[in-house]
């Protein structure tokens, strides 16, 4: 399925009008410190302050919202799409079962069982866990939800770029975490449709490259293991599809480094007086790293997750 057949404005919109209005309309602005250290009118949109501090209820919220209650659904989830899944499937009393790693964070996995979800544990990382979700609800018959490739994830993610395009002056550039591809892809739609002047730019940890290394070569490249703290887009193993949306959609892409994302993830509790997991960190690392390129620009960066546990604060925060 192309691109084009695949995603339309028209369907985020509708999104907009759908999904619960808690994940909604979140706070956007230009932080004044972080703008006079970079040298940009930084625009932070601010994802984390809904009962699942993410930006992932939007996404879920639009698919449940089109599925009969009294079901079954099964999933995979590194934390915040489990935990968006099992919020409103509890709304309308949808049994849901989600895979995880067994390294998984013990504070997401705690969250999706108080949602309601089962969670089972599975392999060393995210994409073994959806592997082994995914054969589970082949055999059982039940339907499998893979965030990135069910276009509601996409869609409710690009309702983000809705809100964006409110902002009172154009945004030059858009700096967007990139796990699995749902939000940049559903933003980058909205962007390419209203505003295709402004810059979209995937960023994604250096120890778990795949999706952005197999973007810029056009083909699969799959990694044996991720290296990164950044959890929520320690992808190893792309979803073909998303690439495919990509495409046309995406026009530049950065790798930060570790200590680059732990330093930005003190700068935004420094200077913002938010808590923000690595994944949400990393458009602001990408600044530390690659600010230069972007001196005098409008750039705008999602804080996309804040679930961390009381000891990764300590380690990465305070």
């Amino acid at each position: 399925m192309s691109r084009i057949n695949r995603l339309s404005v028209e369907r985020i919109e509708e999104a907009s009008a759908r999904i619960d209005p808690v994940f909604l309309n979140t706070p956007q602005y230009i932080n004044e410190p972080l703008s006079s250290l970079f040298g940009v009118n930084l625009v932070l949109k601010i994802e984390t302050l809904n009962p699942i501090r993410s930006f992932k209820g939007r996404g879920a919220d639009w698919l449940v919202s089109q599925v009969d209650s009294d079901t079954s659904l099964i999933c995979a989830s590194a934390g915040n799409f489990g935990q968006a899944m099992a919020f409103s499937c509890r709304e309308k009393n949808i049994k849901l079962t989600v895979y995880a790693s067994v390294k998984a964070n013990p504070l997401k996995i705690e969250r999706m069982k108080s949602l309601g979800a089962k969670v089972i544990l599975h392999g060393d990382d995210f994409d073994a866990a959806k592997l082994e979700a995914s054969r589970v609800a082949k055999n059982q018959g039940v339907r499998f939800i893979e965030d990135s490739l069910d276009i509601e994830t996409v869609e409710g993610a690009g309702t983000i770029g809705l809100e964006l395009l409110q902002f009172p002056q154009p945004i030059d550039v858009l700096l967007v975490p990139l796990g699995n591809g749902a939000m940049i892809n559903g933003i980058s739609c909205v962007y390419k449709k209203n505003s295709p002047q402004t810059k979209i730019i995937a960023v994604q940890a250096e120890g778990a490259s795949a999706m952005i290394e197999s973007w810029r070569s056009g083909t699969l490249v799959f990694h044996d293991t991720v290296n990164t703290i950044a959890d929520g887009i320690a992808v190893r193993i792309p979803v073909p599809q998303a690439l495919e949306d990509m495409r046309g959609l995406v026009d530049d892409a950065i790798l930060v480094k570790e200590e680059s994302i732990i330093a930005a993830m003190k700068l935004i509790h420094l200077y913002c007086g938010i808590v923000v997991e690595p994944s949400g960190a990393v458009g602001i690392a990408s600044l530390l790293e690659q600010g230069e390129k972007f001196k005098g620009s409008r750039v705008g960066t999602i804080i996309c997750g804040s679930n961390l546990t009381e000891e990764q604060m300590k380690l990465w925060i305070s």
